[in-house]
């Protein structure tokens, strides 16, 4: 019995294993840049939650940081509270960010278009002003301190020089991509493609089309609320600009950069975004944007479905040569 090609394009490939394994090279190769690397991880997780609402669901949210700084927070409160233990940590803020997701969502899926992105988008100002006057619970300007957590598995503990941060990062990663691929090979993630090319038609044939759409928004709050929650494990910190709309933003170009749709676009994305930004920054503090904007300008005319796209496109044409 033949599979749907939908359900056959994420097997695995050998090009993933490389992927997987650069990344634990990184952890040898430049041990002086951990604390980099693990930002990259943590925007990499980030990104793909973002990819699974937009990419495969079509919904467009201009107002995802919302997620990703209710998870930080909410890590944050935990530790201070004086529950020091990582993994639950970070899934508790997550299931925070979930909770939020679940009561937005039925609204929020009721939309589309314009006026979906500018309710996102709206939403994510206004929690952002609510943590700015929330003083006694968000720090304010001067964010939540005094993280602490326990050793990992209680046997590796938290150093100034990022190993154990790092690998505790690529672990969620990589836990959560395989989630996320299941997901998204599965019927249920077949059907969220066909609500993103067209909804009308997959609700004259009775697909649940807001129920469904719910279930995967809440899925990606959970994602993104982890990544905010390990983005302040990691730091230790957490200040307002977990719930800035620039963090949606990086999102975004990060998944248009890669590839959007393509899972590994959000994992490819963010270190390329990321290390141009560091480069960039180094070379003009004030000019960096420059950069990042041309680069986006020959990604969107150029390069469509991003660099994966024009990888893709390479590959198909080389194996139509041979």
């Amino acid at each position: 019995m033949n599979q749907s090609p939908l359900l056959n394009r994420h097997r695995i490939h050998w090009m993933e294993i490389a992927y997987w394994l650069m990344a634990i090279a990184v952890f040898f190769l430049f041990p002086r840049n951990l604390s980099l690397a693990t930002a990259i991880v943590i925007m990499a997780l980030f990104a793909l939650s973002l990819d699974l609402v937009m990419g495969y669901a079509g919904v467009v949210s201009m107002g995802h940081a919302v997620f990703f700084g209710i998870g930080a927070y909410g890590a944050g409160l935990i530790s201070l509270a004086g529950h020091h233990e990582p993994i639950t940590g970070a899934i508790l803020g997550g299931l925070a960010a979930a909770s939020f997701a679940l009561l937005i969502g039925p609204v929020l899926m009721g939309l589309s278009g314009l006026p979906q992105i500018m309710v996102t988008l709206a939403l994510n100002v206004i929690l952002y002003e609510a943590g700015n006057k929330a003083i006694s619970i968000t720090g304010g300007d001067d964010g939540l301190r005094g993280i602490t957590l326990d050793p990992l598995f209680g046997l590796f503990k938290w150093t100034v020089f990022g190993q154990t941060s790092y690998l505790y990062a690529l672990g969620w990663l990589f836990v959560l991509f395989l989630v996320v691929r299941c997901l998204v090979s599965s019927p249920f993630g077949v059907s969220l493609q066909g609500l993103r090319e067209n909804t009308e038609r997959m609700r004259f044939i009775g697909t649940p089309v807001r129920r469904q759409l719910v279930v995967v928004y809440v899925v990606s709050g959970f994602i993104a609320g982890i990544a905010g929650a390990v983005s302040a494990q990691t730091v230790k910190f957490v200040g307002l600009e977990a719930l800035s709309v620039e963090k949606s933003i990086d999102a975004l170009v990060m998944l248009v950069l890669g590839g959007v749709g393509r899972l590994y676009g959000a994992l490819i994305g963010a270190p390329v975004y990321m290390l141009v930004h560091q480069v960039a920054s180094e070379w003009n503090p004030f000019h960096w944007m420059f950069v990042i904007g041309g680069l986006l300008i020959l990604v969107v005319m150029f390069a469509r479905g991003g660099i994966l796209g024009v990888a893709s496109m390479v590959a198909a044409r080389l194996r139509g040569g041979r």
